[in-house]
């Protein structure tokens, strides 16, 4: 029986960095897609690999228009015949990554994206056994139709739901919401639940504007968002208190701001929906949202920056913006 065929792209990251030689010191990224498959063994029983590295950057400069390149990559190899994708990167923005993949890589074949919170030479390094485990959950049939999932420390995670919690241990990534979809234990996926995909957006559709991202503090005065629009921002993810609050000063002139360029209000908090008709005062959510602001639902400021990005590359009709974070409520 022939072994499923899998696309590794590495962007770069913690899992392929070592030690430089600069003066500076520390760790960079060196090692190919090439190199971290022929560290693992392994790999040759799960899967016919193909192994590409179309990026050697650190995940901090990791861009979305490098991930829409990433996500086309994926869709022409799906095309081609490959029954699965791995993504490799640094793990500081592979919620970020995971999500754009699973908004842009529509069917039903896996994408797993993976890292490791160790360098390559650490004592430790997580990076193997993530690389595996990535590939048992691509090459698994049980992981089609799940969208775009996240393999760390043996944990698989929905894209929509995963989170990086802690910046140095191994178990850094969670799903707070949901928990996990499964793990892979005894060398095998085992799933616990299941989600339905949400609806991809066109991967063709041109590149995202700048989307602001502005968390609100205690005290805030709101000042700051007044200068969005002058400063070429197309939208903006406001991170709000709780369940969707801002000090009631700061709600006028996010209406004002609500007028110009599409809002999208988010919540500061790890994890939980944005209410919608809860809290009537000033500055409670039933405001904002009569005043022009559209709510993420349970999605983070990090990923309904994403959303609100991609969906306005269609227009800033604020109806169509609405429906494309439904699916999220």
């Amino acid at each position: 029986m022939a072994l499923p065929r899998l696309l590794f792209l590495s962007l770069g990251g913690t899992i392929t960095m070592v030690p430089t030689d600069s003066a500076s010191g520390g760790i960079a990224p060196k090692l190919g897609a090439a190199e971290l498959v022929a560290s693992v063994p392994a790999l040759a029983q799960t899967a016919s690999i193909e192994a590409r590295s179309p990026f050697k950057l650190p995940s901090p400069s990791l861009t979305i228009a490098n991930l829409i390149e990433v996500a086309r990559t994926i869709n022409e190899s799906f095309a081609a015949g490959f029954d699965g994708a791995v993504v490799i990167q640094g793990t500081d923005t592979i919620e970020e990554s995971a999500f754009i993949l699973d908004l842009l890589v529509p069917g039903d074949k896996p994408v797993v994206i993976t890292g490791a919170m160790r360098g390559a030479d650490a004592p430790g390094a997580d990076g193997p056994a993530n690389l595996l485990a990535a590939a048992r959950v691509g090459a698994s049939a049980d992981a089609r139709a799940l969208g775009a999932l996240a393999v760390l420390n043996y944990d698989i995670h929905a894209a929509r739901f995963v989170q990086k919690s802690h910046t140095a241990l191994p178990s850094a990534f969670l799903s707070p919401l949901v928990g996990a979809l499964g793990v892979v234990a005894e060398g095998r996926p085992r799933f616990y639940a299941r989600i339905a995909r949400n609806p991809c957006l066109p991967i063709d559709a041109g590149p995202p504007g700048p989307i602001a991202l502005v968390k609100v503090p205690m005290g805030d005065d709101g000042r700051q968002l007044k200068s969005l629009p002058d400063l070429g921002f197309v939208g903006a993810v406001i991170e709000a208190m709780g369940a969707g609050h801002v000090h009631a000063d700061v709600a006028p002139i996010l209406a004002e701001l609500a007028a110009k360029i599409p809002v999208v209000l988010a919540s500061r908090s790890m994890t939980g929906p944005v209410f919608e008709a809860t809290y009537g005062y000033p500055g409670g959510e039933i405001d904002l949202i009569n005043r022009g602001l559209i709510p993420s639902g349970y999605l983070s400021g990090l990923k309904a920056r994403l959303l609100l990005g991609l969906a306005l590359r269609a227009g800033s009709d604020r109806a169509r913006i609405r429906e494309a974070f439904r699916p999220y409520q």
